[in-house]
């Protein structure tokens, strides 16, 4: 486990929120589901999970919103 810095978060058009942490160490970006939405059917989005970038870009496709809050 290493020590993260949150970006922010956005939710999807399924319905899960997502955040985006840095990784101090390495600057790598990793995307987790915090919250399943209600109604969302995917298989791929289990809480305290990452989502890989390839998802998220398709998931862009279908309802992606803008980031809805920031880190300072």
């Amino acid at each position: 486990m290493s020590l993260v810095r949150l970006l922010g978060f956005t939710t999807l058009g399924c319905g899960c929120v997502v955040g985006r942490y840095r990784e101090v160490p390495t600057s790598r970006e990793v995307t987790y589901v915090e919250e399943k939405g209600k109604s969302c059917g995917s298989h791929g989005h289990r809480r305290n999970h990452t989502i890989a970038a390839e998802r998220l870009a398709v998931s862009a496709s279908v309802g992606f919103t803008a980031l809805t809050s920031k880190a300072s």
